[in-house]
């Protein structure tokens, strides 16, 4: 009777407040048609052909080998992937939080951790190459080998292993933190080993959040369109097929039959992963450690794991500087000396590099600010509001993540390049920067909606009640109550949506055109042809302009976020 009573009077409280319900209303026109309208399409038409319901397609494109290829070799390059980097993000995790290191290897694990966040996510393939490849740094010129190969399973499985690792890191370095040493401390106490401390207790409290960060890697994996474009050679992947079937072979259909396959297997994974694990590691992991931690400070085990660690550490972070390192060779891989700066010259003055920083600029600049914002209202709602499409905008806004770019980019294809519905309704989007932006804008919301989710549910709402006692109404409240005191997610969110549009690839490979020069297309485009000094020259930029943002938004932060406020308050 209570919980009835309850629900009438927020409907009536929601319907009295126009602004708000216009705001829901808006969200979900959205969201149906930039997210759901094109999956939808592409299911549309892998089973719907000229005579009606069919599978045709699906058993068309079954019977080409290279897609019944890339469907093995994606999940292989998957499952080995997800099990390479979370050992290494737990061995990482592990070493930070309970084995005492010095301020050095402190260091490099912060300096791994932030670099896949602000470099192009092909960075590692062309490191790997120039290092490794048949006119490879190291390969060919230091230890005299000429018929290696880096391109096929083990380039894709290595460089996306460096890629994602960091991911698996900072998922684990947060659970084991809240792990209570008292636990592990009472083993000891028996006499238990530590190698028979974590396997007995460390490890099972782990076991959720290595199977969460195993899917995680898992779908990111086999999403990928970048690396294996670059490295993966001869080695079909799902990603890379679906773009040649529309790029080569002109097959809408195929394509987004083959598209649809990809799509269900990550949203599998992503359901498992959402809905079966995350629960299981919120019921296992809750709290905050009682008291610190006894760090590990014996000689035997430090010494051999931290050198371990920091030896990888210095690896990864060579193979970033490797990039900006290349793009001042006069030739890779026959002239190394003496350093030129002729590729960066050629970028700006031959190759359009002007347009090309422009236009990712402006796009991605665009689109950071209404990503935020639409993070935040979304969280807003799904947090401090109670109405029945609640669950159906937190759903879609997060379904986004479980996506692969190539298939997103598949379905705004099919959905807009003939109009909504082939009607010729709002036709004109495809194919113009605004068709660009929002696609920024999915791939990016659901990162902010989980922060702003994150830091509203900190937020007492007596708080926000009180504003509303006083006579404002909903966008009053949110703009002076509520989005001052969670600005800080707000300012990440803005940067980080930056950084993942003007570094993004895979989604709006297939829908830029030539009236766009965008700087992630010009990379691939140069290290397809083996102009790596070019490409090095591009991504050293574009590493520049994403490391420069992320350090504006942490000053900003640090000078201006709630934090900053809180502690003058004090």
């Amino acid at each position: 009777m209570a919980s009835a009573q309850s629900a009438r009077l927020d409907k009536k409280k929601l319907l009295a407040d126009p602004i708000m319900v216009t705001t829901i209303i808006l969200l979900i026109a959205f969201l149906t048609l930039f997210i759901l309208y094109p999956l939808a399409i592409l299911l549309v038409d892998s089973v719907v052909g000229d005579g009606g319901f069919s599978f045709s397609v699906f058993k068309r494109v079954f019977k080409i080998p290279t897609f019944t290829t890339a469907i093995t070799n994606t999940l292989k390059v998957g499952f080995v992937v997800g099990i390479f980097a979370t050992a290494v993000g737990l061995l990482f995790a592990y070493v930070e939080i309970y084995v005492r290191i010095n301020k050095f290897a402190g260091g490099l694990f912060k300096v791994v951790s932030m670099l896949p966040v602000v470099s192009p996510p092909f960075v590692l393939s062309l490191s790997v190459i120039m290092l490794f490849g048949k006119s490879g740094l190291i390969t060919r010129y230091l230890f005299k080998i000429y018929d290696n190969s880096v391109y096929g399973f083990w380039g894709i499985v290595v460089v996306q292993s460096l890629t994602f690792f960091p991911v698996c890191y900072m998922m684990f370095r947060g659970l084991l933190k809240n792990i209570d040493p008292s636990l592990e401390e009472a083993a000891r106490d028996m006499g238990a080993s530590r190698m028979k401390v974590f396997t007995s207790v460390t490890l099972p409290l782990l076991l959720p959040g290595i199977g969460n960060a195993f899917l995680v890697t898992f779908i990111e994996s086999i999403a990928d369109f970048a690396n294996p474009m670059i490295i993966g050679g001869s080695y079909d992947t799902l990603a890379t097929t679906i773009y040649l079937q529309i790029t080569g072979a002109y097959d809408k259909a195929g394509a987004s039959a083959m598209a649809v396959v990809l799509l269900c297997i990550t949203l599998a994974m992503f359901a498992v992963q959402k809905y079966v694990l995350e629960k299981k590691s919120t019921a296992t992991l809750t709290g905050k450690a009682s008291r610190a931690r006894m760090l590990i400070e014996d000689k035997s085990v430090r010494i051999p794991l931290t050198t371990i660690c920091s030896l990888g550490a210095l690896f990864v972070i060579l193979m970033y500087i490797c990039v900006p390192i290349g793009a001042l060779f006069p030739t890779w891989g026959y002239k190394f000396f003496p350093f030129t700066f002729k590729w960066f010259n050629q970028v700006f003055t031959k190759y359009k590099g002007f347009k090309a920083f422009k236009d990712s600029f402006v796009l991605s600049f665009i689109s950071a600010p209404i990503t935020a914002l639409l993070s935040m209202i979304i969280s807003y709602l799904v947090v401090k509001r109670k109405f029945k499409a609640k669950g159906f905008i937190e759903a879609v806004s997060m379904l986004a993540m479980a996506v692969p770019g190539t298939v997103l980019g598949v379905g705004y294809i099919r959905g807009f390049s003939g109009g909504i519905f082939r009607t010729g309704f709002m036709q004109g989007l495809y194919g113009t920067g605004a068709i660009l932006v929002i696609v920024f804008i999915i791939r990016s919301l659901p990162t902010g909606t989980r922060s702003g989710i994150a830091a509203l549910r900190q937020i007492d709402k007596s708080i926000e009640e009180s504003a509303y006692d006083m006579g404002a109404d909903s966008f009053k409240v949110f703009t002076t109550v509520t989005l001052p005191l969670i600005k800080d997610s707000f300012l990440s969110g803005l940067v980080t949506a930056f950084v993942r549009s003007i570094t993004a690839i895979s989604a709006i490979i297939l829908l830029v055109t030539p009236s766009y020069l965008l700087i992630t297309v010009q990379i691939n485009e140069f290290a397809e042809k083996g102009a790596y000094g070019l490409a090095c020259a591009f991504a050293s930029i574009l590493i520049l302009i994403t490391y420069g943002a992320v350090l504006i938004m942490n000053t900003i932060i640090k000078h201006f976020g709630t934090s900053r406020a809180i502690k003058e308050v004090d």
